[in-house]
């Protein structure tokens, strides 16, 4: 009889699910985001079970062995414990394991050996696991007291920006048109009108329109590109000092924001490694993988 695994990573933008059979990857689903929120798990849940159920009829299963849920919000027993059971009704897998997604992308990125993950999506936030198994975080505390460098904090930068440019308190810039057409404003008074309806999510939207307009040479994307980074570099450093003072320090960046390839890494990857002591990894992580490494292991 065939052994069905299913690993699930559940951020605030996307969930993604991967179903094994014997050890080899047999089909992916992804779907909206669905991290937890307080009084929220039932919708989170059914968002969850949809992808698990498309990514099982990709393989061609019904039923899993072990399903290993790492999401964004669930840090919490309770949270875990409610949408452990909420999942249990769908009959998809014998055990159900909900965890971090902080959990499954220091699996991904490291197995059990230190090293730290720096996340940059909607939100921010360093975790760190250090040479003794113990795990640290920095920053991390949401829109309202935190997520520095994040993609909510790239597009209220970058809405601030326009706003100061309508009112010629800081110099034109190309960013302006092109958050026009993002937000489908006809002009600012429609911008405003949509920032006042925009969520965190909606304005952490607008971060990849920023990061093309940097790569264009606009001198104010650009400006806070590197304030973005530098911010993100920080959550990294604080960490430093739970790693001694000569052990390397291995990075792993996670999240579209921060991947191999894009605008943001290659300055955040700069800045880290000044301090000669960290290496940033150039390989993409998946925290998909990591919670399916997980389920192997139940």
């Amino acid at each position: 009889m065939s052994t069905v695994l299913i690993g699930v990573d559940v951020g605030g933008t996307t969930t993604r699910a991967r179903v094994s059979v014997d050890g080899q990857p047999a089909a992916d689903a992804e779907g909206p985001g669905a991290a937890l929120r307080p009084e929220r798990v039932l919708a989170s849940s059914a968002t969850i079970a949809d992808v698990v159920r498309n990514a099982l009829g990709a393989a061609g299963q019904r039923r899993a062995a072990v399903l290993v849920i790492g999401a964004a919000g669930a840090g919490r027993p309770q949270e875990q414990e409610e949408l452990r059971s909420s999942l249990r009704s769908e009959g998809f897998a014998e055990r159900i394991v909900v965890t971090t997604d902080i959990a499954i992308a220091l699996e991904a990125a490291f197995g059990a050996g230190p090293g730290v993950v720096l996340t940059a999506g909607t939100g921010s936030v360093a975790v760190a696991r250090d040479p003794g198994g113990t795990l640290r975080r920095s920053g991390g505390y949401g829109w309202q007291m935190g997520d520095e460098g994040s993609g909510y904090s790239i597009g209220r930068s970058a809405l601030g920006a326009v706003g100061r440019a309508a009112d010629g308190r800081s110099p034109a810039t190309a960013l302006t048109p092109r958050i026009l057409l993002a937000t489908r404003s006809a002009d600012l008074d429609g911008l405003i009108r949509w920032c006042a309806k925009a969520g965190p999510s909606e304005v952490a939207a607008l971060a990849p329109t920023v990061l093309e307009v940097a790569a264009a040479g606009d001198l104010t994307a650009r400006g806070i590109l590197d304030y973005a980074a530098r911010e993100l570099s920080q959550l990294v450093l604080f960490l430093l000092p739970h790693f001694g003072t000569e052990q390397m320090v291995e990075v792993a960046c996670n999240g579209g924001l921060v991947a191999p390839g894009r605008p943001l890494y290659s300055v955040l990857k700069a800045k880290l490694e000044e301090q000669q002591r960290i290496h940033v990894s150039p390989k993409e992580l998946e925290p998909v993988a990591g919670a399916l490494a997980m389920a192997g292991r139940v």
